[in-house]
């Protein structure tokens, strides 16, 4: 019995790992389903779109469909993964990320900050993502603006905000009218707890992920936001 116990608890973690429980939304134009892949990675479907972001390790995406859309929010390996993204592309896909990562993918769609594209149904706007005071020790930012993005993608009227790698930055605390947000958290490259919770409740959105936090204490982050009227939903993307 207790064998068996064991094997349920470790299958179960392995599709909690996985992603393999969808969030869902119902928009005005339909359900969108945002499914927690690994570390920064996530997949989102709705309006006959397949949406990819920032796919990494292509053994994770052992059964999905090719994408419809890639959308990569900067050159780090953990987040540019060019073996996962052959495996999810078709010769319709589009890839889509600011010139960091066109400099490595010269197929690339680019999206400078705050520019605004459609596909599809969906409209999607770059928002910048940087280091405010985290640096590297030559002195450099591990993230310096200008080279990465955030996006809000909008659907059937709802908005969803994923930060990429960023620090609570005066463009993240600016949002408005956020339904869902991805919000990183881990040091040294990108920002504490504390400092999230403090930019999510500056932006107020209904719901709120705390991803891309490799040992980070997100009941810390959870507490922080208690009263804030702000939604945290806390999954296991590791």
């Amino acid at each position: 019995m207790k064998t068996w116990a064991f094997v349920c608890a470790f299958l179960l973690a392995l599709m909690t790992a996985a992603g393999a429980a969808p969030e869902e939304f119902l928009t005005s134009d339909g359900v969108v389903k945002i499914t927690p892949v690994r570390h920064a990675s996530l997949t989102i479907e709705g309006g006959g779109m397949l949406i990819q972001v920032d796919p990494w390790g292509a053994s994770n995406y052992a059964t999905s469909r090719p994408a419809d859309l890639i959308l990569i929010t900067h050159e780090h390996g953990d987040h540019l993964d060019e073996e996962a993204i052959a495996k999810l592309r078709k010769p319709a896909t589009i890839i889509a990320g600011p010139a960091a990562v066109r400099a490595k993918l010269p197929e690339t769609l680019l999206l400078g900050d705050g520019s605004t594209k459609s596909f599809g149904k969906w409209k999607v706007e770059a928002i910048p993502a940087y280091n405010l005071k985290r640096m590297r020790p030559d002195g450099k930012p591990f993230h310096p603006r200008g080279e990465g993005n955030g996006y809000v993608l909008a659907f059937g009227g709802k908005r969803f905000y994923i930060s990429g790698d960023t620090e609570g930055t005066p463009e993240m605390r600016a949002l408005k009218n956020i339904d869902v947000a991805f919000v990183c958290m881990n040091l040294p490259y990108t920002m504490t707890p504390e400092e999230a919770a403090a930019a999510v409740r500056a932006f107020k959105p209904k719901v709120v992920y705390p991803y891309h936090s490799r040992n980070t204490d997100l009941a810390t982050f959870q507490k922080a936001l208690a009263g804030s009227g702000v939604e945290v939903r806390l999954r296991n993307w590791y």
